[in-house]
């Protein structure tokens, strides 16, 4: 037996003993509610094995509300599960996700993929390129930030690989340019949802702003998801490293292995890529009208199911469209429309046959099926953390202490801690306004709609949705994390290990020279100023460079 199974066998079991007479959760949540992720979390880091790490987690959760292990064993299975996989939602993105690994296994048989690759390294010969490729592709794509992960990690990979760029800096790239694009959008599936979040506290106040305008206001208060993307540019730029991400960009130029030994993809790419053989030309063009068909496609649904959820006499706005939009459904129909296209585009140019075009869509969509399953039980271990009352255990933690100076501050930090606890960022987002905004209104002095106006208040609102995006980032449980994973084709826990140092420091700088500072009464464009020039300080400290002599592109 390995040292890592024992290690998880010595803690499953004594989370047994310890759960083993609790035969009721208390009536309000204490500090058994965060004991799941938290033993998943530990689990994963120390074992590298995140299926077994997850479910561990649910098994312990559902055993503390149904006091007996037997019990908790068999809920697990037959309602937790079964509950994950019979939500609406979750659903649609696991048919989206196999929709989309599908449409690439096709495009990848075809040559298309090769074809895209060919051109690209023509533009993109070097690695700082090829990096700043993926970046501006994440900006590009910011309508919503599944399409965005899955269709530039995907489309990237090859090009990275072939760059000599790792799989664990790939996967960085496409998952800070994913929720911080699309939480920073005027309009994406996460703007509109984070400004319908106010909709509730704006009546029950009586305010007259508009909840698009305090949206709007507060995006240069968005401290992290603004400062990763700065950070994300100076360290392409400047080509310098620090901690786990300097060792396997290293290892790639000097190997030319994407992946550490011993390392489990997200992904299984050896087949999709096997399939190469099949197809008679690697033009790009066998690639590109799928991906257009997919994002126009996606927009499209997006229009349409809005149109669709329009009330009688309500304003067909862009704002009312979108955000009455069905995201799920208009992926689902991009992703297989997309795929339906590039089935028919390959076999009318008789670059494969009905028969093995059929065939790569399955091996893409197998390609994606451990990502899925990851997926299944993030879902699982976030309703167990629900039932628990992990949240609300938190949030009464962080509301002893607070004031309007440090108010901002202690949101960001709740946020980022329930939404690394949990593994979702629109769940922490859709707990923390209802309870945040009216405490805001109890604390800080003037007239509602004065209020919503003043920095304190809408640093506030930003660092609840900065804040979820960071923890969202730092979580090896959150379902983002685990797509930029399977779409980039890496180990999840290595890229969660490469990225967390990234995404603490900037979050650390967000939390001290941003909210911290706004609170005390600080300028916002100081403070701004202040995190690029102190990140900038950061990288050429503590990054070591990647030499030219080093870099064999």
């Amino acid at each position: 037996m390995s040292k890592q199974i024992k290690i998880s066998v010595a803690i499953i079991g004594s989370m047994a003993l310890l759960l083993a007479d609790n035969n009721q959760v208390s009536s309000s949540p204490d500090w058994l509610s965060i004991l799941p992720p938290l033993v998943a979390i530990i689990l994963a880091l120390i074992t590298r094995e995140t299926l077994v790490s997850l479910f561990a987690g649910i098994w312990i959760g559902v055993t503390i509300l149904k006091g007996n292990i037997v019990e908790g064993f068999l809920s697990t299975l037959d309602t937790y599960l079964i509950g994950s996989l019979a939500n609406t939602s979750h659903a649609a993105i696991l048919l989206f996700t196999l929709g989309f690994g599908g449409m690439i296994g096709v495009i990848s048989a075809n040559g298309g993929m090769r074809g895209i690759v060919d051109i690209a390294v023509k533009r993109a010969k070097t690695r700082r390129q090829g990096q700043i490729a993926t970046v501006m592709m994440g900006v590009v794509v910011f309508f919503d930030d599944y399409a965005n992960t899955l269709l530039v990690g995907n489309m990237m990979r090859p090009l990275t690989d072939k760059l000599r760029i790792s799989r664990e800096k790939l996967s960085y790239l496409v998952d800070s340019t994913a929720a911080p694009v699309a939480s920073l959008a005027i309009i994406s599936t996460w703007s509109i949802f984070q400004m319908s979040l106010l909709n509730g506290p704006y009546e029950q106040f009586g305010i007259t702003e508009s909840p698009y305008i305090t949206f709007l206001k507060s995006v240069p208060y968005s401290f992290y998801c603004l400062l990763t993307i700065i950070f994300i540019l100076m360290n392409t730029l400047l080509r310098r490293e620090f901690g786990p991400m300097y060792k396997a960009e290293r290892r790639t130029i000097q190997t030319g292995a994407v992946m550490q030994p011993g390392a489990n993809p997200m992904t299984d790419t050896s087949q999709i890529e096997a399939d190469n053989r099949f197809g008679k030309s690697s033009h790009w063009s066998n690639a590109i009208f799928p991906i257009i068909g997919v994002v126009s496609i996606a927009m499209l649904g997006l229009v349409v199911t809005g149109i669709r959820s329009l009330e009688a006499g309500m304003e067909p706005s862009l704002r009312n469209i979108i955000g009455g939009a069905d995201s799920y459904a208009a992926l689902m129909w991009g992703s297989y429309s997309a795929g339906i296209i590039a089935i028919i585009f390959t076999v009318s140019k008789k670059l494969l046959s009905l028969h093995d075009a059929v065939n790569a869509w399955l091996t893409g969509a197998k390609s994606m099926l451990l990502g899925c399953a990851v997926l299944v039980l993030a879902w699982t271990l976030g309703q167990v953390s629900e039932d628990l009352g992990t949240a609300e255990f938190l949030v009464g933690i962080s509301s002893n202490f607070l004031t309007p100076q440090v108010l901002p501050t202690v949101i960001f930090l709740t946020a980022a801690a329930i939404s690394f606890s949990t593994g979702t960022s629109w769940a922490t987002m859709s707990i923390l306004v209802p309870i945040v905004i009216p405490m805001a209104m109890q604390l800080m002095t003037g007239s509602p709609n004065e209020i919503v106006t003043s920095p304190i208040f809408l640093s506030t609102f930003a660092a609840i949705l900065s804040g979820s995006v960071l923890g969202d980032h730092c979580s090896p449980i959150s379902d983002t994390t685990i797509l930029s994973s399977t779409a980039s084709g890496a180990d999840h826990i290595d890229h969660v290990k490469t990225q967390l140092p990234y995404s603490i420091t900037v979050g650390i700088v967000a939390l001290i020279f941003g909210y911290l500072l706004i609170g005390f009464g600080g300028n916002l464009m100081v403070s701004i100023l202040i995190g690029i020039i102190l990140l900038f300080i950061i990288i050429i400290v503590l990054g070591k460079p990647i030499r030219r002599d080093m870099e064999k592109t």
